[in-house]
């Protein structure tokens, strides 16, 4: 749209397009009724004229239809009628036509006697109708016809020339169209006049209609306004907080995994070289317990062998906790090292299948999430369907990651899921909604478990600028 034109109102709008429409309107419909009134004039006057016409020639004209022609007495009898008569002053030019098309009589004295081509004029008038317009014919055409001016009323009317009713010859007439032009002109401003005033007040009426409707649309459109901009204030505010709520979940990830590398570092230097130092110890006593009583040494024993499973299980934790150094590794092969580990220790077969668009990067967190997903997936099937099979898919396109494995071990009922503790699947539900990802567990007795996840990869522009989280 025109930017001009945008800043109008709706009324002012209406008074720019409709105008040039209704101005065209009433030119077009006051031309249509002015060529009406017109040809309605031509036709009444002529009409006048022909029943004068035929009023005063038909008496002279009733046996021509018998002898095919008028006697000399006959056309002198027309000539002096017409130059007496008050009626024939109207009258320019006459000529008597024969319904075959030969000139009985002219007053001008030309074409008597001629065979001349049938016109529209004359078949009108042969077949009983009174047939009259205005006649305009300019050089050849106006000599060929006999039209006196160039300009003219012409007119054919039909004459009954016998007591049967038959038409045995036609009068054809020219007339001034002074009279035409004046009432015709008259006729034509008064209709030009009620049209125009008819246009102008439905204008007006229509443009106070769309003047009131305007108001009320600009009032509701300030209004409407005002809210959109609340609202887009209010959206922008919410944007803001789910960005804000989306870096502090995607930080909470980084700063758990820190902690739990702290954990695995303390536990490994801290209750780990302890229980190091008291199972040395308890060697170092075994080896001289030859003077102890044999209770004694066998409780010396059963302490050893706890001291080192405690240590052994405390080791296993610590080893769990700890994190590789992933970050380096495209997101396949991270799977593919905890598949690998997971195989390793338990000796469980597992079906890997990765799909990884070339170039895809992923960020830190995503990887690590991964890695912790599969690393407790795995474990479950371990410890609830060890010897099931076991399947691993890993999807990567250039907006998510999906993750899905499954095993067809005995499974178990979800709804009883919060009774029994799975602090697990919550923790991993936990880290896949705190990255905007979807979590999904289907399940049920007897039919093995599926775990499905999809996590959303951020957009070029955040990846070229990871968050501090990140990069700590």
């Amino acid at each position: 749209m025109n930017p001009a034109r945008a800043r109008l109102s709706l009324s002012q709008q209406f008074l720019l397009l409709s105008f040039p429409v209704l101005l065209a309107t009433t030119l077009l419909l006051g031309w249509w009724v002015g060529r009406q009134v017109h040809e309605s004039v031509v036709h009444r006057i002529g009409a006048d004229t022909a029943l004068y016409v035929d009023g005063f020639i038909a008496p002279q004209l009733q046996h021509v239809d018998e002898a095919g022609h008028l006697t000399d007495a006959e056309r002198r009898a027309l000539a002096d009628m017409i130059t007496d008569a008050e009626w024939a002053r109207r009258i320019v030019s006459l000529r008597i036509w024969r319904p075959d098309g030969v000139v009985l009589f002219s007053s001008d004295g030309e074409g008597v006697g001629q065979k001349l081509d049938i016109d529209e004029g004359l078949e009108a008038a042969v077949a009983g109708s009174i047939f009259s317009e205005v006649s305009v014919r300019q050089g050849q055409a106006q000599a060929a016809h006999g039209q006196p001016l160039e300009r003219m009323i012409e007119t054919y009317t039909p004459i009954h020339t016998s007591d049967r009713g038959r038409i045995g010859a036609v009068a054809e007439f020219y007339q001034l169209p002074d009279e035409v032009d004046r009432e015709a002109g008259a006729a034509q401003r008064r209709s030009w006049g009620v049209v125009s005033a008819a246009m102008l007040t439905t204008y007006l009426l229509l443009f106070a209609l769309v003047r009131r409707g305007s108001r009320t649309i600009a009032a509701q459109r300030g209004a409407l306004s005002a809210q959109v901009r609340r609202l887009t204030e209010l959206n922008h505010q919410n944007r803001e907080l789910h960005e804000r709520v989306a870096h502090a979940a995607q930080e909470a990830v980084v700063v758990n995994e820190a902690l739990l590398q702290r954990v695995s570092a303390s536990v490994h230097d801290g209750p780990c070289q302890d229980l190091g130092y008291a199972l040395m110890q308890l060697r170092n006593l075994q080896g001289g317990a030859a003077g102890l009583p044999p209770q004694a040494a066998q409780d010396l024993q059963r302490i050893g062998h706890a001291v080192e499973a405690a240590m052994g299980d405390l080791r296993a934790i610590a080893a769990n906790l700890e994190l590789p150094d992933i970050e380096p590794l495209p997101l396949g092969e991270v799977a593919r090292r905890v598949v690998r580990d997971f195989v390793g220790k338990t000796q469980q077969d597992v079906r890997l299948n990765i799909e990884e668009a070339p170039g895809t990067a992923v960020p830190a967190r995503i990887k690590t999430t991964l890695y912790r997903l599969l690393q407790e997936s795995l474990a479950n099937v371990w410890r609830h369907a060890p010897g099931s099979e076991c399947r691993v898919e890993v999807l990567v396109n250039q907006r998510r990651v999906r993750i899905d494995v499954a095993d067809t071990g005995r499974g178990f009922d979800r709804t009883a899921v919060p009774a029994t503790g799975r602090l697990g699947l919550n923790g991993m539900r936990q880290r896949v909604e705190s990255l905007g990802g979807e979590f999904e567990i289907d399940s049920g007795v007897g039919r093995g478990t599926r775990v499905r996840v999809s996590l959303p990869l951020p957009d070029a522009d955040t990846r070229a600028a990871p968050s501090p989280a990140e990069e700590t």
